[in-house]
């Protein structure tokens, strides 16, 4: 038995059997080196994942490793009872980049965590368990985030402590009004809402949507929809909560938060993943108002940590120094264009913004939309291994590529990236 193979057994042995991992023969990833990985065997990847988008900057980005080791020098843990300074100037800078009124930070472990915050928040003021989300949705993975998904493949029990309604909006590919222009779209949807508004009694209490969604499979309405969903909501006083966890700090490339292309600002902000640049970080931000309306006493052991608040302070700030947003909206066309041009039959939709992709994939000859190919998916992903690329996959049917770097991508390698991508899809195609 070789070492891969003896591990994954310990791994299937000790761990839970509902842990996905990815690949027929999965491999160990040993180290990293800004946009490629190394497995065990010495094998490099250029890695069109991030460990699920998290790994925003680099892989071993100088300024973090050294923050990281600065501060385990120092103190790694004290939790929030005490005055903490890496975490006050992290969740000054993230305030300051919120592009929110009078913002206030809490700083969690993970994006799950940040939302159920968010949901506390929201059903706290508003007095009400009623939650608006959006179908094909993906907000976590524990019990009051999992009960809001929309997802049914991600959402492993009925019970809810919440009074979910679900609103078409989420994607244009397989929707309802697929058909219908951007403006007409938005009108349909609205329609939608208003509608489900009218049955729900108006005791709501927020809407959280991802501006796009990503194990949905990079899928999104039309831009300016929630901020068309916003006028709705605060003429009946329901809050906005946008899930940033996959699209915020840059990676759309047009904007820094995915929520700028909407028209109108959200009451609350959730964030994780790329911040932390692979530390276990993330958090929420709302105006003091929303952020201080808990009564009740409160602490986080782990959220905004010292160690964790070091690494993630240097992660966004060379970020911001390094202009990676606009680095986003540079290569990330390329990988578009190069994606649509192909014209692959199994291609049924090539969707996203910046560093964002998702890449439909279809049976040839079903029609349209056609039907969904979760057999080529993996074949796609398996393919894009042996040629030495990773990929994500997602989407409800599990048909959906999901191509996200890490934002310092260089021209050479979206370049490189496409055409592997490009021929691994050639090589599935019946």
């Amino acid at each position: 038995m070789s070492d891969a193979d003896d591990l994954l057994a310990r791994t299937r042995a000790v761990l839970p059997s509902w842990l996905a991992i990815y690949y027929q023969e999965p491999i160990e990833i040993e180290r990293g080196e800004g946009r490629h990985v190394w497995d065990t065997d010495g094998t490099r990847y250029l890695d069109f994942f991030g460990g699920i988008l998290t790994t925003m900057t680099a892989h071993a980005l100088p300024e973090v490793t050294k923050a990281v080791a600065d501060q385990a020098g120092r103190i790694i843990h004290s939790s929030t009872l005490y005055l903490n300074r890496p975490m006050v100037e992290l969740a000054e800078q993230i305030a300051a980049v919120s592009d929110l009124p009078d913002a206030k930070v809490f700083l969690t472990t993970s994006g799950t965590e940040a939302n159920d915050t968010a949901l506390l928040l929201a059903s706290s003021l508003r007095r009400s368990n009623q939650i608006l989300a959006l179908r094909n949705s993906y907000h976590g993975r524990s019990f009051s985030t999992v009960a809001i998904t929309g997802n049914r493949t991600w959402s492993p029990t009925s019970l809810s402590p919440f009074q979910v309604y679900y609103v078409h909006g989420g994607q244009q590919y397989r929707s309802p009004y697929a058909g219908l222009s951007d403006g007409e779209y938005i009108a349909a949807c609205v329609a939608d809402l208003n509608e489900v508004l009218d049955q729900a009694g108006g005791d709501v209490a927020a809407l959280i949507a991802e501006p796009i969604q990503g194990v949905g499979g990079f899928t999104s309405g039309p831009d300016g929809l929630l901020g068309a969903f916003a006028e709705v909501l605060r003429e009946r006083g329901i809050l906005w909560i946008s899930d940033e966890v996959q699209t915020g700090w840059g990676r759309t490339g047009e904007h820094f938060w995915g929520w700028q292309a909407h028209g109108a600002r959200p009451d609350i902000v959730t964030f994780a993943k790329g911040v932390g640049n692979g530390l276990s970080m993330g958090g929420v931000i709302a105006r003091a108002e929303v952020m201080d309306c808990l009564g009740a006493n409160s602490i986080s052991t782990f959220g905004g940590s010292p160690l964790t608040s070091a690494g993630a302070l240097a992660n966004l700030r060379h970020l911001l120094d390094h202009d990676l947003q606009g680095n986003a909206a540079r290569h990330g066309p390329t990988l578009l264009a190069g994606l649509r041009a192909h014209g692959s039959p199994i291609v049924g939709d090539v969707r996203g913004k910046g560093l964002m992709i998702g890449v439909e994939l279809v049976r040839p000859g079903t029609g349209s939309p056609g039907e969904p190919a979760p057999e080529l998916a993996n074949a796609v992903l398996e393919a894009c291994k042996r040629r030495g690329l990773l990929v994500g996959k997602g989407g409800l049917h599990g048909n959906a590529l999901r191509i996200a770097p890490p934002l310092s991508l260089t021209a050479e390698e979206a370049e490189e990236g496409l055409a592997t991508l490009v021929a691994a899809i050639e090589e599935v195609t019946p």
